[in-house]
């Protein structure tokens, strides 16, 4: 069975979802597939907005999200997740980076390294430099992925990475899409690890 896993290094949801994959993949059977895209340009295509912008005006709802964010954290024992301290953090270089290193046969290697220095070391990697500095730290080739993320071709990916996973009714980050069906967010994840199992003994 096909799974997805949609992405942005910009959401703090994303990494959780990121943490806990690896345990549902085992009980499952089931691989995903982790396809990068720019939460921006999903929220440009699809009119949302960040939950900081979108629920400004409804003080507990932001109070209620961050406890269910504890909560998460808390029972899947994340305790490593620290908040950015420069959230928010532009990640369209971050995320061409991405395509890049899928392209080299190195987004595994990319991901833990960005996930870890975002959301558990955090560094300004909108910053140039400091994002040059960490590839080479993880062992990285930077200089080679920064100059693929500049090309038409890796820039043209993420956007049609970005335009597919919105045709498929994506309009946030994290997203699924497993066994033709859409799943937003971490919270979802019982839902789907259901689904699964249900699909498998069917």
């Amino acid at each position: 069975m096909s799974a997805i896993f949609w992405f942005d290094f910009a959401s703090p949801n994303a990494y959780l979802a990121w943490r806990v994959l690896p345990a549902l993949e085992a009980r499952t059977g089931v691989t995903f597939k982790p396809v990068p895209v720019l939460l921006g340009g999903l929220f440009k295509l699809s009119g949302n907005q960040a939950p900081m912008l979108a629920f400004a005006g409804v003080p507990a709802k932001l109070a209620y999200e961050g406890r269910e964010m504890q909560r998460f954290i808390s029972r899947h024992g994340l305790g490593e997740y620290r908040m950015n301290p420069h959230f928010p953090v532009n990640t369209l270089r971050l995320m061409r980076g991405a395509v890049a290193a899928e392209a080299e046969g190195l987004l595994d290697v990319y991901m833990a390294a960005m996930m870890h220095f975002m959301w558990e070391e955090p560094r300004k990697l909108d910053d140039p430099e400091v994002l040059a500095a960490t590839m080479v730290e993880a062992g990285l080739p930077a200089e080679r992925l920064l100059a693929l993320s500049d090309t038409p071709d890796v820039k043209a990916r993420l956007m049609a990475n970005t335009e597919a996973a919105f045709g498929h009714g994506a309009f946030g980050i994290p997203s699924f899409f497993v066994a033709g069906e859409l799943y937003f967010g971490k919270d979802r994840l019982d839902e789907i690890e259901r689904v699964l199992q249900v699909s498998a003994k069917a």
